[in-house]
Parts: structure tokens; sequence; C-alpha cells
């Protein structure tokens, strides 16, 4: 993954107005007698979506490429792991309504199709076998693209961000190059990509004759931070975006810092993040890619991730199954 660094403010709240549309059925008769075939009317135009103050309308031609059951729901079920920020978080404490930068996106994308795209929580390595089982028709939680995953879903490509290290405010355990965490306990969240590279990291301990990394892995990020609050561990492994915003952010900024950059994380491949699309809908990525698209045409994608500050994790063009590993 490509890494970079940039700072990151606190979340504004989502506004979201989506009206429904109707269709009517007319035929009449000819002079002749003969009744002429009934044609649809077209649809009257939806209301656009504000999504961070950026205005999203439906485009029809898009909305006719969407699977018939997706259509007829008018939705597209989500799945998502909260809290992960800025990519997943609550509004507010104790709220369930989520926001961040997945479910704008998200959000965005369902608006130019002319559906909601409807997000519901679950537990990370919960996520693809969900979508599986046909609970949901999409996963979108800061994903990384991999090709082992691929096997469950397809993944339609928005955004590339690297790893990085969370650690306590002033870095007292002295973490500065990937080696530094031989020997330390680290957190990390079950099932996400940033364990597997652990896993790699601790051949790299082995061939340089250090103790192996101890590594806790939690179900939620939020337990593994609170690990690394405790001094449980030295250093949380997750990707630098949320580091960088956990650091910005948590106890206004006073509790963590981050290290980042190729010599503290290691080699790492440039797979990007992606939404993973149920295989059981036809059709439902290239829906879902040519809407990403058309939002990166017309600058509405670079806005959304303005408002969080993350201009750097932009890509150009919206991919299908853009893993390299």
């Amino acid at each position: 993954m490509t890494s970079f660094r940039s700072p990151l403010l606190r979340h504004a709240a989502v506004t979201l107005a989506l009206a429904s549309s109707a269709l009517s059925l007319s035929a009449c008769s000819s002079s002749s007698g003969k009744s002429s075939d009934a044609a649809p009317a077209a649809a009257a135009p939806s209301a656009p979506v504000t999504v961070k103050g950026v205005p999203i309308s439906a485009d029809g031609k898009l909305t006719a490429t969407l699977p018939e059951t997706i259509r007829k729901a008018g939705k597209v079920r989500v799945a998502t792991d909260v809290p992960y920020p800025p990519f997943e978080m609550y509004v507010s404490e104790g709220s369930k309504e989520i926001t961040g930068i997945d479910h704008d996106l998200g959000q965005a994308i369902g608006a130019r199709l002319g559906v909601k795209f409807e997000f519901t929580a679950q537990k990370f390595d919960g996520l693809l076998p969900a979508v599986q089982a046909g609970k949901f028709d999409a996963v979108m939680s800061a994903m990384t693209d991999k090709k082992e995953r691929q096997q469950a879903v397809d993944f339609v490509d928005y955004v590339n961000a690297g790893p990085g290290w969370l650690v306590r405010k002033g870095n007292p355990d002295g973490i500065k190059v990937v080696t530094d965490v031989c020997g330390k306990s680290v957190s990390v969240q079950t099932g996400t990509n940033h364990q597997k590279i652990l896993e790699q990291r601790q051949e790299l301990c082995k061939q340089q004759g250090k103790p192996a990394i101890t590594v806790l892995a939690f179900p939620k990020d939020s337990e593994a931070q609170l690990a690394l609050r405790s001094g449980k561990v030295s250093a949380d492994f997750l990707d630098e975006v949320t580091a960088a915003f956990v650091a910005d952010t948590a106890d206004n900024g006073t509790a963590f810092d981050t290290v980042t950059g190729k010599e503290a994380v290691g080699p790492t491949s440039a797979s990007p993040i992606g939404i993973g699309i149920s295989k059981s809908a036809p059709g439902l990525k290239e829906a879902v890619r040519a809407a990403l698209q058309s939002l990166m045409d017309d600058g509405s994608y670079k806005k959304i991730l303005d408002a969080y500050h993350v201009p750097n994790i932009a890509i150009q063009q919206a991919t299908i199954n853009g893993a390299l590993d």
C-alpha cells in the first residue's frame, strides 16, 4: 500500500435527504380503435442527496444497470465494522447513527445510483461470511482488497492507504524502525490485513536474530487501542489514516502519537482498499464502479475526502479487483 502523512480533523455529521421517484404507465387508443403498447413514462427526478455539503443527483442510466432486486428494494445492504475512525464511527457517544469516510462515500454512491446504502454494524472478521450468507449485498469497512478475499467477494477499489503504528504519547518504547517491535507486545484487530503483515514481520525478526513479536489480536481496534493506552502493548498496528485520526482526536491529542513510513512499517504492497460486493448480485459491482467513477469525474469524491482532510488517499480510477497480492 502507498504510505503518506496527513493531518486529520474531527468529522462532521452527514445530512441526508433522499426523495423517492414514481413511475407511471399510460396507454392510449389509436384513431383506428387499436390500442398501442403501454410504455413507461420517464421517472420523476430524485431530489439530490447532500453529503458533506456536496449535492449528489441520481443518474437514471446508472440506476437501470442495477440488479432488479436492488432496484425494487431501493437499497444496498452494507456491512461495516464500527468504530474504525475516520472510516467508520458513530455520530456521538451512545449513538447508533453511523458516519465516516466509508459511510459518506457509500451515501454518495447510492445517491448517484438512485438507491440508499444502508449500513449495519458487524464484527470485522464476520463481514465476508455475512455477505456470502446473503445477509448483505456489500462490505464497506476500510477493507484491503486482497486476492485471497476475492474468493469471497469482488472488490470495487476506492482509496489507497498504508499501515502505521499508533504509540503512546512521546513514543516511550522507541518504535522507529520495523524491527524495534521485535521482542515487544503489539496489538492489532482480528482478521485484518495488518494482522497478516505482522505475521510476515515475525519472519523478519527471526532473520535478524531478534526475539519474536508478541501479537495480541482484538475483535475491535478500539479494544486494541485500550491495550495500548493501558501499557499492555507497545504499539497498535493499523492503517495510518486511522492512526493519525486517533492521535489527533483522543484526549484532545494528548494520548497518542503515530510512527509511519516504510522504514517504520517495513515493505508493503500497493493493494488498495475496496468495497466488497456479493458475487450473488450480478451487475452490482459494475454499477457501483460506474457510480464511483462518475463521482471521481465530477469532483464529488475528492470533496468528500477533503472534508476529512485525507486527499492523499484518493485514486484516479475506480477499478475492480485491483489487488496485487
